[in-house]
């Protein structure tokens, strides 16, 4: 049987998912009915959420993990969802929504389900599909905000931002060594302009992604070696220079573009 870390990053994802649905198997119990905000959750679909977990559909399972904390009962959320995480995993995946991630894993943090304090076996399977999913948010082509709106969302979940970093750094192939020199490009020129920012995780620092930057450099100069003609890879070498240099952007900002060419005789 072949190793899954040797696997493409399709395959990583579906053996993910396939330990989640074998370690959340026999979701935990809850003692009552749920209990939450009835002005934005109506009785009958809180009894809903506390049944089974395959009979949430997806809107109200979307519902339940955008709604504030604070509409919820703090001893019966983890367990809510604890016993939604397969479904939860589905939703941010390939085949899911497509939506910003980054306000419903950030309901994970400390100050929401604690993802941190559940039990081992649990955050070992759902930080292995955390994984897949950075894997495959490289490599897939999609804009460089929505990896970064993914990698918001789980730093916040997990409480760092460093190890999601790392795996990043150390996914390899040519299609990780693209997708790393598109978001790299991406988040030097935010950096640049003073633009890289979370949406949600107040706590989260961007300069931790500063500091990841330079040690990619030679990567991405590897890459701009082997592909001559690839502007994103000369662009983000010349942005990482002008970042560890401290100095300005030597692009202009592109926002309010349109008003600054009205005013250009």
């Amino acid at each position: 049987m072949s190793d899954p870390l040797d696997l493409d990053p399709y395959a990583k994802w579906r053996h993910a998912l396939a330990e989640a649905d074998r370690v959340f198997a026999s979701p935990p119990a809850l003692d009552r009915p749920v209990d939450g905000c009835t002005y934005c959750t109506p009785e009958s679909e809180l009894l809903i959420l506390g049944g089974d977990p395959a009979a949430v559909p997806d809107e109200l399972l979307g519902h339940f993990m955008r709604e504030v904390v604070s509409h919820w009962e703090a001893d019966q959320y983890p367990l809510l969802w604890r016993r939604l995480m397969p479904r939860a995993l589905r939703y941010w995946g390939p085949e899911g929504h497509g939506t910003d991630p980054s306000l419903e894993l950030g309901h994970l943090g400390r100050h929401g389900a604690k993802f941190v304090d559940w039990p081992t076996p649990e955050r070992t399977a759902v930080e292995q599909a955390f994984r897949a999913l950075l894997a495959l948010a490289l490599v897939d082509g999609r804009p460089a905000g929505d990896i970064t709106e993914l990698l918001e969302g789980i730093a916040h979940a997990t409480g760092d931002l460093e190890p999601w970093l790392h795996h990043i750094a150390g996914l390899s192939g040519s299609d990780a060594d693209t997708g790393l020199v598109r978001l790299a490009l991406d988040w030097a020129t935010d950096l640049l302009w003073d633009d890289l920012q979370f949406s949600w995780w107040y706590d989260g620092d961007p300069q931790v992604i500063a500091a990841w930057l330079p040690p990619q450099r030679a990567r991405i100069a590897t890459y701009a070696t082997q592909h001559p003609r690839c502007k994103t890879a000369s662009d983000a070498l010349i942005a990482i220079d002008r970042l560890q240099a401290g100095d300005h952007s030597p692009w202009l900002y592109p926002y309010g573009m349109n008003e600054f060419l009205k005013l250009a005789p």
